[in-house]
């Protein structure tokens, strides 16, 4: 919940010339609901991409406040993220939820970047590895291998969100491999492959160049470093 239209659409045209070009990622803002058009607007032209947070799992009805994946793709969005730690920790999200969301943006057409990971008392019980593989599972239920291809897992240790700690890159990895094996054992060791599994807790200017090296790790989800450019742009290098 960062920046009204007029901010975001500043963010995105101080970012583009920093981006320019670098063409071997994706680059995608996911901005709240209020600033799409103005993001949209700004990122005309160059090699920025439009998503936004969240979603509802219904077409529509008495859902008061809510946004479907129908009034997304009418705007114009491409990319939606589902089932961020915020979601599941400040506003009861679970993986029921989590996995109607998916389908029915996946169903719309939209492109989803799928969050999940544990938080801290599992990482201290040693019991991540069981969590994030339950996860993929359950948020994945119904999903078929051709609409895998349009699903980005983003793997954000709960216990790193906003708190300044960071998975160090071998924790950032091996997680990462659990949710790649988890995926070649659903789905194909193809289907694992070809998955862009992003790592999100944290991930900043300073550390992104290690996290990014890892080989299970094949992109961020960029919180607060996001917010400023140059930063932003430091992270775009490494991952290109």
């Amino acid at each position: 919940m960062n920046m009204t239209p007029s901010q975001a659409k500043a963010l995105i045209e101080q970012t583009k010339p920093l981006v320019e070009g670098k063409d071997n990622c994706d680059i995608i803002f996911c901005v709240p609901f209020v600033d799409i058009y103005a993001a949209q607007e700004a990122a005309k032209g160059s090699n920025i991409k439009i998503g936004a947070e969240n979603v509802h799992f219904a077409p529509k009805g008495a859902y008061t406040g809510e946004i479907s994946a129908e009034m997304l793709v009418e705007c114009g969005v491409e990319y939606v993220i589902i089932g961020h730690s915020e979601r599941r920790q400040y506003f009861g999200e679970t993986d029921e939820t989590v996995n109607l969301r998916t389908k029915a943006a996946l169903e719309a057409g939209m492109k989803v970047i799928l969050c999940l990971g544990e938080v801290k008392e599992e990482r201290v019980n040693g019991i991540t590895n069981e969590v994030v593989a339950m996860q993929t599972k359950l948020d994945l239920l119904g999903v078929t291998e051709e609409q895998l291809a349009n699903v980005i897992i983003a793997y954000e240790p709960v216990w790193a969100i906003g708190t300044g700690l960071t998975a160090t890159p071998e924790q950032a990895d091996e997680t990462c491999g659990v949710i790649r094996d988890t995926i070649a054992a659903i789905y194909s060791k193809e289907a694992a492959e070809k998955i862009v599994i992003q790592y999100g807790g944290s991930m900043n200017a300073g550390n992104a160049a290690e996290l990014l090296s890892k080989e299970n790790v094949d992109g961020g989800l960029i919180g607060g470093a996001s917010l400023k450019a140059a930063d932003f742009a430091t992270i775009v290098n490494a991952a290109q």
